[in-house]
Order: C-alpha cells, then structure tokens, then sequence
C-alpha cells in the first residue's frame, strides 16, 4: 500500500475510483484536468464537495478550470456555510394535503370533501418535499438495489427499466455534467439543485441535455440504457455536500 501511495502521489490512476469497494473521499494525490472536464464530475469521482475542492485550489465561482491544470488532492478547503447549510435535511417532510379548514370550504351538505383527498395523495406519491427541494422519481422501475454503505457498498438506487425509458430529472436543476468520462457510470448526467445538493443519473443510453441547461422537475433528460454496465438499469444518486446520501429520505414513498 506505502508503494502504491507513493507511485500515485503526484497523478492518480483510474484504480482510485474505478473499485467499487472502494469508497471515497479522496485526500491524497493530483488530477490532471483533461479536456471536457468540469469540477463538478471530478469532485463527483473522488467524493469531494465542488466548493471544497475548488477552495482547496484556490478557485471560485464559477469554478472555471482548464486542461493540463492540476488540481492537489491533498488539500482540504472549506465549504462556506449558510444558515440553511447549518439545518439537517428534512427527511420525510410531506407535500401539502387537506387540511379540516381546507375541507370546510366545500359545501356542508356535500359528500364529495372526503374525495378531494385522493388526489392529495396521488401527489404524495409522485412527489416529495425534503430539504426545501420537491423530489421526485427519475423512473417508475423496480429498485433493484438500494443505497449501501458497507458491504457491497452502493452510492444511490439502482432501478429496473427497459433500454430506451425515459430518465426524467427528479427536481428542478441545472445540468453541470453530461458526459461518459466517469469509470463505472457510463453515460452519466449530474444535476445542480441547489448550493447543497445534487443528484446523478448513470448508464443511459442517449443523454437529452446539455452542461448549462435548465430542466425542470419530470423532464425527460435521457434515455435509459446499459452503459457502464451489465444489464439495462439507471443508477440514480442524491449527494449533499459531496457525499452521497440514501435517496429513499428524500424520494416520495410508493
């Protein structure tokens, strides 16, 4: 391990984020910035928060690198805090739903207030409020794998599909990656929400947007696929700060 430290110290290879058993963040080494890279994707592959990476390299807004510029791993910045970043997420915080004042504005004598519930939940359903953020399912797949820290470690959800489903944005972004140049996501899209989080969308097989572009929550973003993989599935993630965190807190229960 000190031989293979050493022989990594000044660039890091592709086995630092190509093992699945190996989870980072990585505080060591260098990554020389090829062309079409983004800060975004590259702290996305080494586990780092973008701010605190480019801190770390005395970058800022809008985090603008360039190829050949070499970004030190070593390093450790820091992430500015907002009042909002001191607050833990809300893990299961409802959309709204009727409430008795609501249903006393329907007719006293009518028998159809008790209906109108319905379809508040419905929208529970397909969408959730966690984190000031409206969640909502990228696929109606089975989750075939769900998120995992030990063990057969699992960053997201891995969801069944058919090749060709739609991929759809689970909230309202900015795109700031759309790309295949990360080992083991295939063709890979990663999406702004917020100044805390992101969320990911790998193994499509056509991506639908571009780095820059607004999508709105439900848009169809790519097509589902198996790239990066063995069997057709979308590998969806929701980080914080960098780190990935379960999507199951923030996703609307089905």
């Amino acid at each position: 391990m000190l031989l293979a430290a050493v022989g990594l110290s000044g660039c890091n290879t592709n086995a630092i984020y190509g093992d699945d058993l190996y989870n980072p963040p990585v505080y060591w080494g260098s990554h020389v910035v090829k062309p079409g890279e983004t800060l975004y994707g590259i702290a996305w592959r080494y586990g780092r928060d973008y701010r605190e990476l480019g801190d770390a390299n005395g970058l800022a807004p809008p985090w603008n690198i360039k190829a050949g510029q070499v970004l030190r791993l070593d390093r450790k910045g820091t992430i500015r805090q907002t009042a909002q970043a001191s607050s833990p997420p809300r893990q299961s915080a409802p959309a709204p739903r009727p409430t008795a004042s609501t249903r006393a504005t329907a007719p006293p004598a009518s028998r159809t207030a008790p209906k109108a519930s319905a379809p508040a939940s419905q929208t529970r359903s397909v969408s959730q409020v966690a984190s000031d953020i409206r969640w909502n399912w990228p696929h109606s797949g089975t989750v075939i794998a769900n998120f995992s820290e030990s063990g057969k470690v699992n960053k997201g959800i891995d969801i069944a599909g058919n090749p060709g489903d739609a991929v759809k944005a689970a909230a309202n972004g900015s795109v700031v990656y759309a790309g295949n140049g990360l080992l083991g996501y295939g063709n890979l899209i990663i999406v702004n929400h917020n100044e805390h989080y992101l969320s990911a969308y790998a193994h499509n097989r056509k991506i639908l947007v571009q780095e820059g572009e607004e999508v709105k929550a439900g848009q169809v973003i790519a097509e589902l696929g198996s790239s990066g993989t063995d069997k057709p599935m979308l590998h969806f993630e929701i980080r914080r700060n960098g780190n990935p965190v379960d999507p199951a807190r923030y996703l609307p229960r089905r």
